[in-house]
C-alpha cells in the first residue's frame, strides 16, 4: 500500500453507548473490516477511539459508528477529528483499552 491509501481518524460517540456493549462491537466491525486501533469507554459516558486502515474501510467504519453501533445502544452523535494520512498502521490490532 502507497502511503496516501491509509488514513488514521479519532472518534467520540455520544449518546447510550455504555452498558450496551458497544466497545465489543465496535472492536468486532473493526476486525471484520481489516482496521486496527482502539477503543474506550470515558469517564463522560461516550466512547471514544481511534481506527486506522484504508480510506475507503475507515469510511465505511465512520458511517457504521454514525448509523449501527451496538444492537441496544442509542447514537446521538459521533464526532471525528485528526483525520490524517499515516505511511504506515500504528497500530497492530483492534484493541479494547480499559
Amino acid at each position: 500500500m502507497s502511503g496516501g491509501e491509509l488514513i488514521s481518524v479519532d472518534y467520540e460517540v455520544f449518546g447510550r453507548v455504555q452498558g450496551v456493549f458497544f466497545r465489543k462491537y465496535t472492536q468486532a466491525q473493526g476486525k471484520k473490516l481489516g482496521l486496527v486501533g482502539w477503543v474506550q469507554n470515558t469517564s463522560m459516558g461516550t466512547v471514544q477511539g481511534q481506527v486506522q486502515g484504508p480510506h475507503k474501510k475507515v469510511k465505511e467504519m465512520k458511517e457504521w459508528l454514525k448509523s449501527t453501533g451496538s444492537p441496544k445502544s442509542q447514537i446521538t452523535k459521533v464526532e471525528f477529528k485528526n483525520q490524517r494520512e499515516v505511511d504506515h498502521l500504528e497500530h497492530s490490532s483492534f484493541d479494547i483499552v480499559k
